[in-house]
């Protein structure tokens, strides 16, 4: 009879035994239960982008395009003064891993020039997305930024001037900061939103100039998509008024390569009063550092 008194006990020990065996040959199998409604399965992760290191902005354009763009330093007879004007100056940036820049600055007997050249590499931290996917959504913001008109006919213009020409845009300024030093420029490149009312700013005084609004340049040299840089482009040409006579333009390329936004800004102020700098030249300098950076990426 004492036996017996045991055996309440005994069996409650199998039972246990026996329900923890069969809890662990539950998870015998492929269940994640960190992830459900995944069994078995695995998200696959977005390519990366192209770009995983940005280039040296300071040496990304040689001297003699330097030269074209800022003909004031081989005015400079000073050769300590020319190799820094050649040298330029590195832009601010916390992370040079995703955003660096470097702008020049030069005044010669005609004009004084600025040049901002910027990169900024796009990572995506979303898995599912890939950094050429955040790359393009950027680089649409900025378009919408640079608001490029419709192409205006210019038949009415089509015997002006190369003068008269370059005295006229309707384009508004670029979305990224332009190279004005301290009292205009940033120091480091701007950011979308940023960039939106520097543009929103400039736009308006480049209305505002009396010879952009009487006079319509060509279509091709109109403020406009191009078809010939890294995977999309856009310039973006911009006249205003500093004061009531001095004339300022502003020439903006931005493209984008895969992951990488390409920014370059360079601006113009005429030391002849009522003299406009030359659009077709200003364009054309930037276009060909352009296809230099472009090249250089994809080389």
């Amino acid at each position: 009879m004492q036996r017996k008194a045991y055996v309440p006990g005994v069996a409650a020990l199998l039972a246990a035994l026996l329900a923890g065996c069969t809890g662990s040959s539950d998870d015998d199998g492929a269940t994640d239960n960190a992830n459900p409604g995944t069994v078995g399965t695995a998200s696959a992760a977005a390519e990366p982008g192209r770009y995983r290191t940005l280039p040296e902005p300071c040496g990304a354009a040689g001297r003699s395009t330097l030269d074209s763009l800022l003909p004031g330093i081989r005015q400079l007879t000073d050769e300590d003064q020319r190799e820094k004007a050649y040298a330029g100056e590195a832009t601010h940036t916390f992370d040079t891993d995703r955003k660096v820049g470097c702008r020049w600055k030069v005044e010669s007997r005609d004009a004084t020039d600025h040049l901002l050249v910027d990169f900024e590499r796009v990572v995506s931290y979303d898995t599912t997305v890939s950094d050429d996917s955040e790359a393009q959504e950027l680089f649409a913001k900025l378009e919408d930024v640079a608001d490029l008109p419709e192409p205006a006919s210019s038949s009415a213009t089509s015997d002006v001037s190369s003068g008269d020409e370059s005295g006229a845009s309707t384009g508004s300024p670029s979305p990224t900061a332009t190279p004005t030093g301290s009292a205009s420029a940033p120091s480091s490149p701007s950011s979308p939103s940023s960039a939106a009312s520097s543009s929103a700013s400039s736009s308006s005084s480049a209305s505002s100039s009396p010879t952009s609004s009487s006079t319509v340049p060509p279509i091709d040299l109109q403020p406009r998509l191009l078809d010939d840089l890294g995977d999309e482009a856009f310039l973006d040409d911009a006249l205003s008024s500093s004061g009531s006579t001095a004339q300022q333009r502003t020439v903006t390329v931005a493209f984008r390569t895969s992951n990488v936004i390409v920014t370059i800004a360079y601006e113009e102020q005429s030391a002849t009063l009522g003299v406009a700098p030359d659009s077709k030249e200003m364009q054309d300098n930037a276009r060909k550092l352009a296809a230099q950076l472009d090249d250089s990426l994809t080389g």
